[in-house]
């Protein structure tokens, strides 16, 4: 393994927090990804339809 020094702790500690919080930011962003398709769809369902979506009528 790789010798840290004297600084092992306070780069172990570092290392440490940057992976929880990446950790959670991902989680975050799954969550938050599932929360809008399910939004999305509920939309949907009830005849909201996206403004991007084609139309029948011209513009």
């Amino acid at each position: 393994m790789i010798e840290l020094g004297q600084h092992a702790q306070y780069i172990v500690g570092a290392w440490s927090g940057v992976t929880l919080v990446t950790l959670g930011l991902i989680l975050w962003t799954l969550r938050d990804a599932a929360n809008q398709k399910r939004r999305l769809e509920e939309l949907e369902s009830r005849g909201v339809r996206r403004r991007s979506a084609k139309t029948d009528s011209p513009s």
